[in-house]
């Protein structure tokens, strides 16, 4: 074998293969995003969540990097805590809610505001408007519902949180243009499967879509039939528990 010229700078090897961003849907509005760096928990309600089997807890929250808090009803906000301390997870979200947490529960948390963004390593975050109530036991008021855009990986991810059709999300997509939104659409709670059509074709441009917020209860739409029949050429993807979605 030659010897290597001493000249020649050396190669890099590549030790860990280019990965795809994954969604992973815990049930309900519950989600596993990893994207980046990043492993985030988005609304986790994991305890007598019917759409989730608990004994996935574990697997569930496991390398989790940060807790985004929609808002403050136990559907969304009831586990944080729990998930924050077994995984060492900040909580992100609405300053009144997570602030209440960080102050009641020592847990770590990042308290911010419609509009404004931070940064969770390669991924930033930005807060947005949605139409809905905000609530905690203990707290009553619990700050503003919101939405979530999430950049990483070159894409962009809405997460609508709960909320009905608004004229905002036309200046989301002039703002962030995401591909990819995870739309309420459930009905009753948050806006309907043909409202969510509405509100996708009217204010977006998306390539692919994910319902969220149905099937947990008989109260909520069990299928998303009517949105896929509302948006042809979107790719409608309807989530199954604990299977990623790669994007």
């Amino acid at each position: 074998m030659r010897d290597r010229d001493p000249r020649r700078p050396r190669r890099r090897m590549k030790y860990r293969e280019e990965t795809r961003m994954k969604i992973i849907w815990l049930g309900h509005s519950s989600f596993r995003i990893e994207i980046a760096d990043q492993v985030l928990l988005v609304d986790p309600w994991l305890r007598g969540n019917p759409s989730f089997d608990e004994s996935k807890f574990d697997e569930a929250i496991a390398g989790a990097t940060a807790i985004l808090l929609s808002h403050g009803h136990g559907d969304h906000a009831g586990n944080a805590v729990e998930v924050s301390k077994a995984t060492g997870a900040k909580l992100v979200g609405g300053y009144e809610l997570v602030g209440y947490f960080a102050e009641k529960e020592g847990v770590e948390a990042v308290g911010f505001n419609l509009g404004g963004t931070v940064a969770l390593g390669g991924v930033e975050v930005t807060m947005v408007g949605a139409r809905h109530s905000s609530s905690f036991p203990g707290l009553g008021y619990a700050g503003t519902e919101a939405g979530f855009m999430i950049a990483g990986e070159g894409k962009t991810i809405y997460f609508s949180g709960d909320t009905d059709v608004m004229a905002d999300m036309g200046v989301y997509q002039a703002l962030h243009a995401p591909e990819i939104g995870i739309l309420s659409c459930g009905g009753h709670f948050t806006m309907d499967m043909k409202r969510a059509a509405y509100a996708a074709k009217t204010f977006f441009d998306f390539k692919t879509v994910i319902p969220c917020h149905y099937k947990t209860f008989p109260l909520l739409a069990q299928d998303a039939e009517v949105l896929k029949a509302g948006l042809p050429g979107v790719d409608v993807i309807e989530p199954e528990v604990m299977t990623a979605i790669e994007l």
